[in-house]
This record gives C-alpha cells, sequence and structure tokens, in this order.
C-alpha cells in the first residue's frame, strides 16, 4: 500500500503542476476548449487515485472542482479571473492533502471558505474580488499575498522525516497497512513549514539500461585482465603479454569513464520541473498587485544536477517575484511610455559548455546606475568617493549589498534589502556566479551560471612547498610564472601588470593563515564575477576530475572538501568564496613581501 500511495503522489504532483500552468493559459486563452479539456481530466484522475486511496476528503474538493470546470466546458460560464483564482485556489488545498497523505495521516477537509467559494462559482454568485493594487487607496497599505504560503501552493510535499511518527493527537496513519511500524528511533524533528529535499529521483530506463552493459562490460575487461595476471604470475613477460596488459588497462580506463559519465547522467533533470512553478506564481503577485504580467518560459528541457534544481528553487522565486513588483510597471505607465499594456518576464536557461546559464529578464523599467549609486551612499552602505569611482558593473552589483533597496515602502513582497544578497549568498555555494544587464526604459537580466553538477569537479592541483591543494578549474583563467622584476606596488600591495589590468597578488599562504608568503614563482589568474587576482603559489601537479567527499564532522574555514588523487594522496579542495569572504576587495600584502630576500639583499 505504501508503494502505490508514493507512486500516487509522485504522479499526482506533476499532474496537479501541469494543472496549474494550464490554468494561467487558460486565463490568457479562455475560449480553448482543449486546455479545459486537460484541467478536467487532471482533476478526474487525480480523484481516481484519491478514491482508490479512500482519501474522501480529496475526492470530495476534486469533484467540486470538476463540477465548476464542467460548466466551464459547457460555456455556461465564463473562465473569468475571479473563477481562475477560486480554482488555483482549490489545486492549492489538493497539494496540501498530499501532504498529509504523504505523512501518513487522513487529509482534513478542506477549508470552509473554499468550498463556499466552489459552490458560489458554480451557481454562478461569485464576487468580484479587488486586488492589492486597487485596493490600496480605500484601505490603505496592504500587507499582500503570503508568499511563502504561495510558494509552498506550488511545490511538492516534502516528505516525512523517516523514522518519526506521529503524535499520539493525530488522526490514524493514512495509506499504510494495519501493522505497518514506522521507524522506532525519531532521528530528529523538522520546524513547520521547513521543505526537505527528496531523496528519491526518477531514472529514464534507457539510462539505467546503459550504466547495467557498462557494468558488464566492465566485468568482461576485469575478467581479462585476471587472465593476463595469471599469465604474467605464470612467467608470461614477452611483448605480446604486456601488449595485451597495456590494451585492457587502456580499455578499462575507457569504460570506467564512460561509466562515471553514465551515473552522472542519472542525476540529471530537466529544469523544465522547476520552472513549471513560475507561471502560477507570477500570475497570482501580477494580479495583487494590478499588473498584466506574461511570463515565457525558454530551454525547459536543459538538464542539471536534481540536488542544484532544489538549491535553486529559492533564489529563483526571489528574482521572479522582484522582476514582477520592482521590474515592470503598471499598465498605466507602460501605455505612457509606449510599450504594450501587458508586461513580459522570461525564464531560460542553456547549456553552455560544463556550465548552465539561466536567464530573468524583463521588458520593465530598467535599473539607472547613478539611481542605486546614489542610493546606496543614502543608506550608509557605501561612501560618496566609493561610489563615485565604481563602473556600471559594480553599481549593478550594489544591489546585492544587505539592507540594500530601492523601493520606497517596505510591502510584504519587497522593500526591506533582504532578498538580492541571499541569492548570490545561495548562487555561490553552488559555486556559481550572477551578474546584471540594464538599461532604464528597456528592462533588466540578471544571468546565473553554475556547474551542471557539482559531484565531479574539474580541479587545478598547486603547492604550497610540498602540500598540494585543489582549485576549481571555474575559477582559473591562466596560469604564469611570476618574477620579482614583474612585482609593482599599488596602493600600498603588491600587483602585477597583465595586458590592460593591473591586479593585485596574494599569496595562498596568506589566505589560508600560514606564515611566510615571500618568494612567489607562479601565478593563478582568478577571476569570478566579483573579483580579480592572481594566486601566488609555489608550482603546479596538473589537473584532474575530482569526486568531492564532504568534510562531516570538521570542515575548516574554506574547504569545500577533499578528494583522493591517483597516487592515494587526500587533497583538500578550497573554497575560495568562502577565504575571500563577502567584502569585494581581496586581501593583499606589500610589495616587499613578497620579493625573495636574496634578490633584495643583493639590490
Amino acid at each position: 500500500m505504501e508503494d502505490l500511495l508514493r507512486d500516487f503522489l509522485a504522479e499526482a504532483g506533476d499532474l496537479l503542476s501541469s494543472v496549474d500552468n494550464k490554468l494561467v493559459e487558460l486565463e490568457r486563452n479562455p475560449a480553448d476548449p482543449g486546455l479545459l479539456n486537460e484541467i478536467f481530466r487532471g482533476f478526474h484522475t487525480i480523484k481516481g487515485g484519491a478514491g482508490f486511496l479512500e482519501a474522501g476528503e480529496l475526492v470530495s474538493l476534486c469533484h467540486l472542482s470538476e463540477n465548476l470546470l464542467d460548466k466551464l466546458r459547457k460555456a455556461e460560464l465564463a473562465a473569468g479571473p475571479e473563477i481562475l483564482d477560486v480554482i488555483l485556489a482549490a489545486t492549492g488545498a489538493v497539494r496540501e492533502m498530499f501532504g498529509s497523505l504523504e505523512k501518513g495521516v487522513r487529509p482534513p477537509p478542506a477549508d470552509g471558505k473554499l468550498v463556499a467559494e466552489l459552490k458560489l462559482a458554480i451557481a454562478g454568485n461569485l464576487p468580484a474580488r479587488v486586488t492589492l493594487a486597487a485596493g490600496r487607496a480605500a484601505s490603505g497599505p496592504a500587507s499582500g499575498p503570503d508568499w511563502q504560503a504561495l510558494y509552498r501552493s506550488v511545490s511538492p510535499p516534502p516528505p516525512a522525516a523517516s523514522g518519526v511518527a506521529p503524535a499520539a493527537t493525530e488522526p490514524p496513519q493514512w495509506g499504510r497497512r494495519v501493522g505497518d511500524r514506522p521507524g522506532a528511533a525519531a532521528t530528529g524533528g523538522r520546524r513547520e513549514g521547513e521543505r526537505v529535499a527528496e531523496s528519491s529521483i526518477r531514472v529514464d530506463t534507457v539510462r539505467l539500461d546503459e550504466v547495467l552493459n557498462l557494468t558488464g562490460e566492465i566485468g568482461l575487461a576485469r575478467n581479462r585482465l585476471s587472465g593476463l595476471r595469471a599469465e604474467i604470475l605464470a612467467g608470461a613477460t614477452g611483448p605480446d603479454t604486456l601488449a595485451a596488459l597495456d590494451a585492457a588497462v587502456s580499455q578499462l580506463d575507457l569504460l570506467v569513464s564512460d561509466l562515471q559519465s553514465a551515473a552522472m547522467k542519472t542525476r540529471m533533470q530537466p529544469i523544465g520541473r522547476l520552472f513549471q512553478k513560475y507561471p502560477r506564481i507570477v500570475r497570482d503577485l501580477a494580479r495583487n498587485l494590478g499588473k498584466e504580467v506574461e511570463i515565457e518560459l525558454a530551454g525547459e528541457a536543459t538538464e542539471i544536477d536534481k540536488t542544484m534544481i532544489e538549491d535553486l528553487a529559492d533564489p529563483l522565486v526571489h528574482l521572479v517575484r522582484n522582476a514582477v513588483d520592482h521590474g515592470v510597471e503598471p499598465p498605466a505607465e507602460r501605455i505612457a511610455a509606449g510599450k504594450p499594456e501587458k508586461a513580459r518576464i522570461r525564464l531560460a536557461a542553456r547549456q553552455d559548455g560544463d556550465n548552465i546559464v539561466i536567464e530573468v529578464s524583463d521588458d520593465g523599467r530598467g535599473m539607472s546606475a547613478e539611481r542605486l549609486r546614489a542610493k546606496a551612499v543614502q543608506q550608509g552602505l557605501v561612501r560618496r568617493e566609493e561610489a563615485d569611482a565604481m563602473d556600471e558593473r559594480e553599481s549593478f552589483n550594489l544591489i546585492f549589498l544587505p539592507g540594500f533597496s530601492t523601493a520606497e515602502r517596505v510591502s510584504s513582497v519587497s522593500g526591506r534589502g533582504v532578498g538580492m544578497d541571499v541569492v548570490r549568498t545561495n548562487i555561490r555555494k553552488l559555486n556559481g556566479t550572477i551578474g546584471i544587464r540594464s538599461e532604464p526604459g528597456k528592462g533588466t537580466s540578471v544571468v546565473l551560471s553554475l556547474p551542471l553538477t557539482l559531484a565531479i569537479v574539474p580541479v587545478l592541483l598547486v603547492r604550497l612547498g610540498e602540500q598540494p591543494f585543489a582549485i576549481p578549474l571555474a575559477l582559473v583563467r591562466e596560469m604564469l610564472p611570476i618574477g620579482e622584476s614583474e612585482i609593482q606596488e599599488v596602493g600600498g600591495r603588491a600587483a602585477i601588470a597583465l595586458r590592460e589590468e593591473v591586479l593585485p597578488i596574494v599569496p595562498l599562504a596568506l589566505l589560508i593563515g600560514r606564515s611566510g608568503h615571500g618568494d612567489p614563482r607562479y601565478g593563478v589568474v582568478m577571476r569570478s564575477a566579483d573579483v580579480s587576482f592572481v594566486l601566488a603559489v609555489d608550482g603546479f601537479d596538473g589537473r584532474e576530475d575530482a569526486v568531492i567527499k564532504p568534510l562531516e564532522s570538521f570542515r575548516p574555514k574554506g574547504v569545500a572538501g577533499v578528494t583522493t588523487l591517483a597516487n592515494g594522496r587526500i587533497v583538500l579542495i578550497l573554497d575560495f568564496k568562502e577565504l575571500l569572504g563577502s567584502s569585494a576587495e581581496v586581501p593583499g600584502v606589500s610589495r616587499s613581501a613578497l620579493v625573495r630576500p636574496q634578490l633584495r639583499a643583493a639590490a
């Protein structure tokens, strides 16, 4: 029974997300009978599964929704915004009931107000609703929608914590056979409403077949190596045997690489599974703000590691919400500016080499770099002289400062300056970068660049003394020797001129807290969206694809994890975002601290 429940929730959750998107599309195309039929079938399918599980409350809610949809199919009612509000509220209630089933308890009856609104809508007596924008003048500043609740309403229910039994006051467990026992020992609770990452994943059987086929071929290669080993132990060490051994090892190396790639593909999921949440969020927010906004999705088939899909959900909610609230203008302002009344937000993904690029763009009012600098000075976040020295990119990056906001008033949607700094922090944790392009009157684009997966990371191996360290290759632009004559002093800090740039030299020893950082021999040019500098090291040990293993019990600051080299040596993988901290200025040392002592004496 539990397997049936799990399958039902997985399939019904995807189906309900599809229903949400089709309802948003129906608002744009209310006369499309195909959309109405698909939405009706979605509720009917969910109702059938709920009936098999004897979840009567869920059956009743789906049945009421079907009755309303049937009125729309027969053209007895029009699919206006008020009716669609009620149906979308019903999908949110259905998803909450899924959450109850996931926890093994009987779903509570649907909210009485929702049931009453469904019945009023079926009877054609549903009153018109007042939007947030329309109601402000009459009622003063409105608190607006509960965005945490809205996001939960379009997100799949979190799985129940393993081994946590319901409290004694809860209804009997639902979807389990009598006599089934939950785990005996609780491993810890979680706060109400806290999302938990799903531990399961759907994998295409074609990809599983590829993994199985490769494991079979590796087994054959192993047998061939075992045979050659026996021959060598028996004294067969001639050229033919050694050539066969070399060929067998090469074949095994290729097969292991293919298996690693095939196994990584099983973790990949289309990003469309994440994108499908946002049309509903945009629709509800725009309606509450009295704006006309349409969202366009692109690149939904682009694949990314499943764990990154989960970690991207909240940052993208912030970006989409900001685009609707701050980015696009109200209809009257757009018409006055000669723009279409309906604004457009675009959420697009594409693969660029070993990275995925996600762009959230709008055709709204855009941002002025000069105005951003003035706001930052006014709010005491930067000094006037610092602001005057900023270029356009640095000015746009001001919105990532904690506490920075361009909003004139605080609302439940935004205005407290606690959104974009969180977005950048979360993107950095994924080893990604974030950048902004904007033009006043034209719109804004926020571009995220992230690795396809966090499980395997290409690294550059550098040495400090005799100890190797691993640096993520995504941050490395080039390697170069550092000559004593090339080291300059700029603003009291050692620097080096590289083509048209002057970059500060930062010894690796300084970053990790080791004493003694003179005599730099080599440099690694490090670049991210925020900083550029030359990392001074003692030598290089090549490039490797590192399998990151986390340090569970103790993780020093600036260490992302460890990896094991081909020679068996364990190497620390450095996290430069953590080593550098949130400051836009990298640490440095004077030229005199870097120049080799013997050369200084000779000079």
